[in-house]
Formats: C-alpha cells, sequence, structure tokens
C-alpha cells in the first residue's frame, strides 16, 4: 500500500467521524451547505483586506479559511445521505449556494487587485469568474437536454484547489498563475461542453417554432358572443 492511498484512507476515515458527529445532531444538510458559504465570504474578506504589505500573510488565512470550507462542502452530501435527509431541493440549493462561494472568493480577488490598481488582474479576475461559472451554467443547460455532461477538466473542485494553492503560496506569487491556469482550462472546458452537446444533439429533430398564445375563446362561446353582438347592432 503507496503512502498517499493511507492518508487517502486517514482522511477518509476522519471525515466519515465528522460525517458520524453531524449526522447525530440531526442537523439540516442545507444548514451545513450555508455555513459553507459563510465560510466562504470570510475568506473573501481576508483577500479584500490584503494590500501590498501584508497580503502573504492574508492570502494564508483565506487558503486555511477555504479548506475549512471545503469541509463542509464534503460532509453536506454524506450527512444528508447518513440521515435519509436527501432531497430535489437539497440538490438544488446546494448547487446555487456553490455558484454564490465561487462568485464570493472572486470578488475578493477583484476587490485585492481593485484596491491595489492592478487593471489588467482586475479583468483577468473578472474573466475567470465569468468562466467558471459558464462552465457550471453550460453542465446544467446540456444536462436539461441529454441527460448528463462531464466532460472536461476544471470542475469546482480543481477550481478551489487552484485558488487554495494560489493562496497558499502567494509568497511566491502563485495566485496570478493559477488565475491564467483557471482563465485558460476554464474556458477550454465551457468549449468542450458546448461541442459536446453538440455532437449530441445534432441528429436529434429540429424544434418547432412554436406560435404565440392567443387567446381565443372556445367555439361556444365565440358563437355565443357573436349571437350577442348581433343582437346589440
Amino acid at each position: 500500500m503507496t503512502w498517499t492511498s493511507q492518508f487517502g484512507r486517514g482522511a477518509g476515515w476522519v471525515l466519515q467521524k465528522i460525517v458520524n458527529g453531524l449526522a447525530l445532531t440531526r442537523i439540516s444538510p442545507n444548514i451545513l451547505t450555508f455555513i459553507g458559504l459563510v465560510i466562504n465570504i470570510i475568506a473573501a474578506v481576508f483577500f479584500g483586506y490584503a494590500n501590498a504589505e501584508n497580503n502573504v500573510r492574508m492570502f494564508l488565512f483565506a487558503g486555511l479559511v477555504i479548506i475549512g470550507a471545503g469541509i463542509f462542502d464534503m460532509v453536506d452530501g454524506r450527512v444528508a445521505r447518513q440521515t435519509d435527509q436527501v432531497t430535489v431541493f437539497g440538490a438544488f440549493f446546494d448547487s446555487v449556494i456553490d455558484r454564490y462561494s465561487d462568485v464570493a472568493l472572486f470578488f475578493g480577488l477583484l476587490v485585492y487587485y481593485a484596491r491595489g490598481n492592478r487593471f489588467f488582474y482586475v479583468a483577468l479576475v473578472a474573466f475567470v469568474m465569468t468562466a467558471s461559472l459558464m462552465v457550471s451554467y453550460t453542465r446544467a443547460r446540456a444536462e436539461a437536454l441529454i441527460g448528463q455532461c462531464k466532460v472536461g477538466f476544471m470542475e469546482r473542485p480543481e477550481r478551489i484547489v487552484l485558488i487554495i494553492l494560489g493562496a497558499l503560496f502567494n509568497r511566491w506569487g502563485a495566485m496570478a498563475p493559477a488565475l491564467w491556469v483557471l482563465a485558460v482550462l476554464s474556458t477550454l472546458t465551457v468549449i468542450h461542453r458546448i461541442r459536446y452537446t453538440y455532437e449530441m444533439t445534432r441528429h436529434l429533430a429540429p424544434v418547432k417554432e412554436t406560435l404565440p398564445l392567443v387567446l381565443k375563446s372556445p367555439p361556444r362561446e365565440e358563437a355565443e358572443l357573436k349571437t350577442a353582438q348581433s343582437t346589440h347592432t
């Protein structure tokens, strides 16, 4: 057994113990999901308060806080399954809150670069934020049409890992290349999903144009209306 597999088993054991403890409290998985959002907002505040003098320390704090938020992101679904609280709304709520968490982190970076008058990186973070949202949107929209669309590399876990690495190692300027990797791979993932959806749908019959609904009275009421009009005239 390799050391990586041993580490994985150990981490899984710890995570399961956390899940068991939370399951005993009968806490709602949606509450855990929301707590994860609050923790990510705290990380975003650390990003936003960073400046030229304290950015190494603030980014380090932000990276550690994001790791804490990731724990809640990993356990909410497990707690839901273990306590038999899995619901359709829960899956929807988790997805929505994940988008807010992503935007919060990128917004914190936007504030950091804006306060430092680094316009280029403000634009880069804005682009990465848009591309990240489009990765999620293209999957959701495609799966409404073809059932499944998990192609592409830059899913949310990969994005979070890159942000964490950029934050923890910003002493050596790691956040800038992390943003570039996010920008490129997120864009490629969106293109891949568009291409995949095209390939999966091009054999389907064209969708007929839906004519606008015209409010029209039923035949009987229409006849009665004409009779009434002729009587009054």
